[in-house]
Parts: structure tokens; C-alpha cells; sequence
């Protein structure tokens, strides 16, 4: 039975200064869950992107910044990670392997990178705990050799997709979807082409009917020919900055539905993180396995009837979609 491949590398891993919120220890912690739990997953390890690929959304004054460690103090404090030698090598390791991850859905309709989602940081400059936007460079990097082909970004981390959102406001090809606590960071929001903004500390229930009302229409609308799901371990009730109040089994729900809605469309989906802070130690990595599990099970159960993605990565499309005269018409 096929697998799902996730890709992978042991210095997403980056020492933090003691008590600092960011934890970077999820990343191995997930890693080891999956594998010890015996989920059907493939780990495939990855290489930092070459610089070519970061210009393409990265200003070469900001690269040149993270590379010598002459961020400003407030542009530091603005990322939220201290500047240390190994600070871009591990974000272009995580770019690297959201890339990796496009490309192979495209081929087999499911890939996952062990991290990813750092969907705050902008061209000139990194925002909350996100020094590069791997998203966005994955996306340009794919429309080097397929200017056409038509993503849908499906936001369900806990806070707004900001940088995403600026970086691709003006691109008719890419659809950008959030939905998030209105109310929490960022507080200066980017209008994305469908906004869910939901009350502070929202329940499970209601945030489960306000995601079902809104992404299977979106997903309708908007011919796309590959999902980038940013999927968030910070919705869950127990998380430090979430805002919300998903349960463990809320969360599981979450990602069958989003997951099944784009299988069911024939779409390719490509996994990442987002964030999450749980209170609890070690809850963050095993919310991030979990999703990867339950991915990594659907996967397996469509390939094994045969499923393939109704629009490979190497093939043409098999059938010509409604084209909006505007992204923008595909808002509910």
C-alpha cells in the first residue's frame, strides 16, 4: 500500500533561548510519534532552497539580513526569533520541503512537510516566529514552469495568513483562504480573497459549522489544481495564543473534513504544520502527528481504490473548468 511522503529534516530543530514561546522541540517530537506510532508515512529528507528559489518572493536585502545577522533590533523583535548563524539554512529547510511537498502531490495527490506554514513573514521582512514564507515561494517556484496552474491556500491555522495573503493579493491564479480568531494577532489584518473572522474563544461546534459553510463552497468556485493546507495545532482548547476551543476530537474532525473535501474534488493537497503552543508539553507534536496520521490514513485508502488526482503535476488538465473573470468571484 502507497505511503504518504512527508519531508523531513532533523535541523528543523533550532535551539531557543530558555522559556521561549516558540516550540521548536514539536518538530522531532512529531517526527518520532509518527514513527513510533506506525503511521503509513514515507520520510524523505531535504535540502535547504537554493537562493534563486527565496528571490522569487524575498527581497535580497532581507536574505542578505538573516544570512550576516543585521536585523534590526526591531525587526528581531518583530520576528520573534533570536538571529543566529543556522536561522536561515533551518528556514530554507522548511521552504525546501513545502516545495517538495507541492511538487509530489501534484504527481500523487498527498504529500506533507514535517513543519511549514509560516505564513506571517513578508518580502522585506519576518513576522511572528516566520522568517521566510515557504508557501509563497513554493508557489512561485511552481509557476516558473507552470505559470497557469491555480492553488487554493486553505488557512485553518488559528491566526490570519497576513503575508500570504499581501504577497498574492493581485494574482488571479492563487486563492487565499483564512479562517481565524478575529480578534488576535496579527491585529493588522491583509484582506485575503475569503476572510472567516471568528469571536475570541469560539467552540469547537461553531468553528466546525463556520469551516463547513465557507471552504467546500470556496473549493467549488475556484478552479484550482492544487490545495495548500496550512492546518494549525493552535485551534486546540488547551493552546497559549489560539483563541479558540477545539478539542483533540474537534481537531480529528477538522482535518478528515478539509482533508476529504478536497479528495472527494480530485484535488492534490499538500499538509504543513502551522502553528501551535499547547500548554501541556509535548500536546503541540502530537496534535501535528495526528494530522499527519489522519492524512497519511486517507491517503493510503484512496490510493489503494485506485484514486489519482484529476490533474497530475505532468499531464494536462483532464477537464476545462469554469474560469471566473475574477478570483474574487469565488468569495461565498
Amino acid at each position: 500500500m502507497p505511503r504518504l511522503r512527508c519531508f523531513y529534516h532533523p535541523d528543523y530543530f533550532l535551539p531557543l533561548p530558555p522559556g521561549h514561546p516558540f516550540p521548536m522541540e514539536k518538530f522531532p517530537q512529531a517526527h518520532d510519534l509518527l514513527l513510533a506510532g506506525g503511521a503509513p508515512v514515507e520520510i524523505t529528507p531535504v535540502s535547504p532552497a537554493p537562493n534563486r528559489q527565496l528571490l522569487r518572493v524575498h527581497t535580497s536585502e532581507y536574505l542578505r539580513k538573516l544570512a550576516h545577522g543585521t536585523l534590526h533590533a526591531t525587526e528581531v523583535y518583530k520576528l520573534g526569533l533570536p538571529w543566529q548563524p543556522q536561522l536561515l539554512r533551518r528556514s530554507s529547510l522548511e521552504t525546501a520541503a513545502t516545495v517538495a511537498a507541492c511538487r509530489h502531490a501534484l504527481e500523487h495527490g498527498m504529500a506533507a512537510n514535517l513543519a511549514g506554514g509560516t505564513h506571517h513573514a513578508f518580502p522585506d521582512r519576518g513576522l511572528g516566529y516566520c522568517a521566510l514564507n515557504d508557501v509563497a515561494v513554493a508557489i512561485r517556484d511552481l509557476h516558473e514552469t507552470r505559470p497557469e496552474l491555480r492553488v487554493f491556500v486553505a488557512d485553518t491555522d488559528a491566526h490570519q495568513g497576513n503575508g500570504t495573503h499581501a504577497i498574492f493579493r493581485q494574482d488571479e491564479r492563487v486563492f487565499t483562504y483564512s479562517i481565524h480568531g478575529e480578534r488576535n494577532y496579527p491585529s493588522a489584518k491583509e484582506p485575503g480573497d475569503l476572510d472567516v473572522g471568528l469571536p475570541r474563544e469560539v467552540g469547537g461546534d461553531d468553528y466546525l459549522a463556520a469551516l463547513t459553510e465557507t471552504l467546500p463552497a470556496s473549493l467549488d468556485r475556484f478552479p484550482a489544481d492544487l490545495v495548500i493546507w496550512i492546518s494549525g495545532a493552535d485551534v486546540h482548547e488547551d493552546d497559549r495564543f489560539g483563541q479558540m476551543r477545539l478539542t483533540t476530537a474537534q481537531m480529528a474532525e477538522r482535518d478528515r473534513m478539509v482533508l476529504s473535501w478536497c479528495r472527494e474534488r480530485g484535488l492534490p493537497v499538500a499538509a504543513l504544520y502551522g502553528g501551535g503552543y499547547n500548554r501541556e508539553p509535548g500536546m503541540t507534536a502530537r496534535l501535528h502527528a495526528n494530522t499527519i496520521h489522519i492524512a497519511a490514513e486517507l491517503h493510503q485508502f484512496t490510493q489503494g481504490r485506485n484514486e489519482r488526482p484529476a490533474r497530475p503535476f505532468d499531464t494536462p488538465r483532464t477537464r476545462e473548468p469554469r474560469a471566473p473573470a475574477s478570483k474574487h468571484e469565488a468569495c461565498p
